[in-house]
């Protein structure tokens, strides 16, 4: 069978989007494709029909190939917890954690999960598209190293460079790249791309073809600024350090950017409808008073987090949003925040203990060593939904005779205040079904005017994939994927 692998100068420049793109340009082509990503560190995950996690980034390119996401599809999760500590999901499941005591020595042990993984996929389709993480110039890393060239050279997978030129330097990220890895690792390169240019290519030809003869690889393509990936679920955190854009006359909603946030990309549907500015509101700065919601996003480690909203002064925030009689939501870690108490008698994310929540929800959490990873749908506010849980821990209390929804197992999920100003829900992914997310908007006082969010994922992934038949070399990479 077939594989392809991109790895990049380094984070950030493309490579997930790129792997999307592909797929879906094989798949117009007639390919059965899969995605695959060996090692991904992420906290936004997306919950499989295997039961299992995968990052957010392979459940988007499983979609643009057309299939269902797999466990298989990105074997092993790192989930940051803390500076120095991630949760470790292998096979879609949490194992254990890594820390700096063992992070080397478990990751190496891990490459045969992953070559099972890779090994099925492959036994699946005609091509595999393989994302690598990070850059294979990080030769401190190399040692043990399943990501990039430690997996590339196990599975015998061919190599392309993603450089970045957005950033500048794009010559001596690739050439420097070659000069820093080892002879053999150099050797599993086959060429490189350019991406995120912006203007008129040809003036980039000079410097493409001075990449060529400092590396000896073989140039695929400069491929052009790709507009269409703002429509696209985020992959991870590297996306809320840049500034946000002007507010204009639109409706505000403001989420406060969680040290250990996870699965913002709740926000991404929220983010195109055209009368909406969601606002990511970083540290050190307050939560607008002008915010007609404020959303409390997910969260790795919800404690820590809950204490990081207080040491910025947020929950003071909050709490005169509250007062104004605005609304507030907070989804799965935010959720719990706003009840009364945390408890962690089992040390879930830490020492065990217990802390007390904002308080603006009747309702106590326990954490509990048990992941809830199910994909539900149901209704709320009078609209269908879909969506996935994706949590530790049981909440309850008298505000959860309020649900916010129901689902349709049977079951109820969340909590409401009084007065419905303050809402927790366990659900994440409602604002992806056009109907809850328009009905949601109506109470703030705005129609939904985007429609089918997914529909306008697809429309994007077509886009995305026509700009790269254009500007790339396709057929150069199906020849190296197959020899």
């Amino acid at each position: 069978m077939a594989a392809i692998m991109l790895q990049g100068t380094g984070s950030d420049v493309g490579k997930s989007l790129l792997v999307a793109g592909f797929c879906r340009s094989l798949v117009h082509r007639g390919y059965n494709v899969r995605p695959f990503k060996p090692q991904n560190m992420s906290n936004n995950a997306a919950v499989t029909a295997d039961g299992g996690e995968i990052g957010r980034a392979q459940a988007l390119q499983a979609i643009a190939a057309g299939v269902e996401p797999h466990t298989d599809m990105n074997p092993v999760l790192l989930k940051p917890q803390a500076d120095r500590t991630s949760q470790l999901v292998v096979h879609g499941q949490v194992r254990g954690k890594l820390g700096t005591g063992n992070f080397r020595s478990a990751r190496g042990a891990l490459l045969d999960a992953v070559l099972e993984s890779y090994d099925r996929l492959k036994a699946q389709c005609d091509i595999v598209v393989v994302e690598g993480a990070g850059s294979p110039a990080e030769v401190n890393l190399r040692a043990g190293d399943i990501a990039n060239m430690g997996f590339a050279c196990a599975a015998k997978v061919p190599v392309i460079l993603v450089g970045d030129i957005d950033r500048g330097g794009v010559i001596a990220a690739i050439a420097g790249t070659r000069t820093v890895i080892d002879p053999a690792d150099a050797a599993m390169i086959k060429g490189f791309l350019i991406n995120k240019f912006r203007g008129d290519p040809a003036l980039f030809d000079d410097g493409y073809r001075h990449i060529e003869r400092l590396t000896g690889w073989r140039g695929l393509g400069v491929i052009p600024w790709l507009g269409d990936a703002v429509r696209l679920p985020s992959e991870d955190a590297v996306i809320l350090e840049r500034p946000p854009g002007h507010l204009g006359d639109r409706l505000m909603i403001a989420c406060p950017i969680l040290p250990r946030i996870a699965n913002f990309d709740d926000l991404d549907p929220l983010k195109l409808e055209p009368g909406i500015d969601v606002v990511m509101v970083p540290p050190g700065q307050p939560i607008p008073a002008e915010a007609a919601l404020i959303i409390l996003p997910g969260s790795k480690a919800t404690i820590a987090d809950l204490q990081a909203v207080r040491d910025q002064g947020w929950d003071i925030d909050i709490r005169a949003h509250h007062r104004r009689g605005r609304p507030i939501l907070g989804i799965c870690g935010g959720y719990q925040m706003l009840g009364r108490q945390i408890a962690d008698p089992d040390g879930i994310e830490g020492p065990p203990g217990s802390v007390e929540g904002l308080g603006l929800l009747d309702v106590e959490t326990r954490l509990t060593p048990i992941k809830r990873l199910e994909r539900t749908q149901g209704h709320a506010l009078g609209a269908a939904f879909g969506g996935y849980e994706m949590h530790v821990g049981v909440t309850q209390g008298a505000d959860c005779e309020r649900p916010f929804s129901r689902l349709d197992n049977g079951h109820a999920d969340g909590a409401m205040n009084g007065d419905g100003s303050v809402i927790g829900t366990y659900v994440h992914g409602l604002f992806a079904s056009s109907g809850l997310r328009a009905a949601f908007l109506s109470r703030l006082g705005c129609k939904s005017t985007l429609g089918d969010y997914q529909a306008s994922v697809n429309e994007a992934l077509d886009r995305i994939a026509a700009q790269l038949e254009e500007h790339t070399d396709i057929d150069a990479l199906i020849d190296l994927a197959m020899n």
